[in-house]
């Protein structure tokens, strides 16, 4: 059993109209830029940080590839528990005490994380592997367990 940890907050009715959910978000933008002091108000809204992530299974395994440009390995980390997945990232901004004049900023920094229920794999046979940006989990199953057959006694 391989599944996704609900984590969108405009994924929680998807019986809720369409129309519902642009309003909701409408005011949340809304407060969001009345409180928010920067001229670039979204550039703090920017999605540079969320990973996109495939899952792919065959016979033997579950492939998770996740797309983390920019992130560097020793930024990222996997964690078991409660046979919940939780791959995060975490880009921290590096100071630079000489003061720059820029005109756009564009470079995010900030955390960002993903979640699965990963029930029925071999976690001690898993593998991670990154490269060119791309985050690839071989997540191998579980050898299936034959039923047993137990008699019990009458007293």
């Amino acid at each position: 059993m391989f599944g996704l940890t609900p984590y969108d907050k405009w994924q929680r009715g998807i019986e809720r109209k369409r129309s519902d959910w642009d309003i909701e978000r409408m005011f949340d933008n809304m407060l969001e830029s009345f409180y928010n002091n920067t001229p670039f108000p979204n550039l703090l809204n920017s999605k540079e940080m969320n990973m996109k992530v495939d899952i792919k299974e065959n016979d033997k395994e579950y492939t998770l590839e996740a797309e983390m440009p920019g992130a560097k390995k020793g930024e990222i980390n996997l964690d078991l528990k409660d046979d919940i997945l939780t791959i995060s990232w975490e880009r921290k901004n590096e100071v630079n005490e000489e003061k720059e004049n820029y005109i756009r900023k564009e470079r995010s920094y900030g955390s960002t994380s993903r979640s699965f229920y990963v029930d029925d794999v071999d976690i001690e046979k898993s593998t991670a592997k990154f490269e060119d940006g791309v985050l690839v989990v071989n997540l191998p199953k579980k050898e299936p367990s034959s039923p047993k057959n137990s008699t019990i006694k009458i007293q």
